[in-house]
């Protein structure tokens, strides 16, 4: 753990594991009350990552969206949010998309050589490109972020990033929200992709919180020792959750 920030995996998903549905519009799978625990968790964290696929699909905003909890963090010492993280492996990254624009953020885009200069000069002072030499990888990204100061980062998507994540074995936390109704639709995102996870059968999550919030349920897994966290003391609150 001291070579990355301490993990947490936020998703929300329907009943048969897809987090949108293969149309242009937003699936909203999630309610008000969960919205606002998602931005207490954001409020904890050092630094929010998605994939650059999301950032051109979904346009997330990505800041702490409560006045009283960004005044707390600078109350602490902190930005007002935290730190926004992408990786790309194509550099196809819209300036003006609101992961660059709205919010006081510091902004960091993972990027191969073959993208990278290109991608720095398109976006300025948007956002600090950082030439990762082959495809943006899981493990040097995080020992990237710790060496900045991250101590704790929330990862929200999308499909290819909770799959990369995970079959990294680099998530503490997974943070599943299941939505009550069904995509059924094969061309629509799904949670994860296939690949080589190491919860299996023989080694399982560990479930920690089972609990609903209006019509849809939290489920809260510890992928590795609870005491591990550097927000497990320091923001109580966020522990109860």
């Amino acid at each position: 753990m001291g070579d990355r920030p301490y993990v947490l995996l936020s998703c929300a998903m329907t009943a048969d594991g897809y987090i949108d549905d293969a149309t242009d519009k937003r699936l909203l799978l999630s309610d008000d009350a969960d919205f606002d625990r998602v931005d207490k968790v954001r409020a904890s964290c050092d630094a929010i990552l998605v994939g650059g696929a999301t950032i051109r699909r979904d346009d997330p905003r990505l800041q702490v969206r409560d006045p009283h909890r960004r005044a707390a963090r600078v109350a602490r010492g902190e930005p007002a949010n935290p730190t926004k993280v992408t990786l790309t492996a194509s550099g196809d990254l819209d300036p003006a998309a609101r992961f660059f624009t709205e919010g006081p953020a510091e902004r960091l885009v993972y990027a191969p050589t073959s993208v990278a200069a290109a991608l720095a000069t398109r976006l300025r002072d948007a956002a600090t490109v950082v030439d990762t030499g082959d495809r943006p990888a899981v493990p040097g990204v995080l020992a990237d972020l710790a060496a900045r100061g991250v101590r704790r980062l929330l990862v929200e998507g999308g499909t290819d990033m909770h799959t990369q994540f995970l079959t990294a074995d680099a998530v503490d936390e997974l943070h599943l929200v299941v939505a009550p109704f069904f995509v059924g639709d094969g061309r629509a995102p799904r949670f994860v992709g296939d690949g080589a996870f190491p919860w299996t059968a023989d080694r399982r999550m560990t479930l920690a919180e089972a609990r609903p919030i209006g019509d849809v349920v939290l489920l809260r897994y510890l992928l590795t020792a609870a005491d591990l966290d550097p927000g497990r003391d320091a923001r109580p609150e966020e522990r109860r959750r």
